[in-house]
C-alpha cells in the first residue's frame, strides 16, 4: 500500500535565518512596515510504499534524521496524509 507524508522542516528557534532575514527587510523596503519576522523553511512531500502504517512512518522518521532534516539546526514534523 502507499502512503503519503507531509514533511515541514525548520529551523530551531533562536538559531539565525539569513534568508528570512534579507527577506524581511526588502519586504520594509517595499513599504510593508507591519512585517516583523520572516523564516524559511521546507515541505517534503513523499509517497513510500509499505506494508502498513507504522512501517511507512518508521521509514519516513529515518529518513529525515538521516537526510531529510539536520538535527543540529532543525527540527521537523511529519504528518500522514490520506
Amino acid at each position: 500500500m502507499t502512503y503519503t507524508f507531509v514533511i515541514q522542516v525548520d529551523r530551531k528557534p533562536g538559531l539565525s535565518d539569513p534568508e528570512g532575514a534579507t527577506t524581511a527587510r526588502a519586504l520594509h523596503d517595499l513599504g510593508f512596515t507591519g512585517v516583523e519576522h520572516v523564516s524559511f523553511g521546507r515541505t517534503i512531500t513523499i509517497d513510500i510504499d509499505a506494508e502498513n502504517s507504522d512501517d511507512a512512518l518508521a521509514t519516513v522518521e529515518s529518513m529525515c534524521a538521516k537526510l531529510l532534516a539536520n538535527p543540529v539546526i532543525e527540527h521537523y514534523t511529519i504528518e500522514a496524509n490520506s
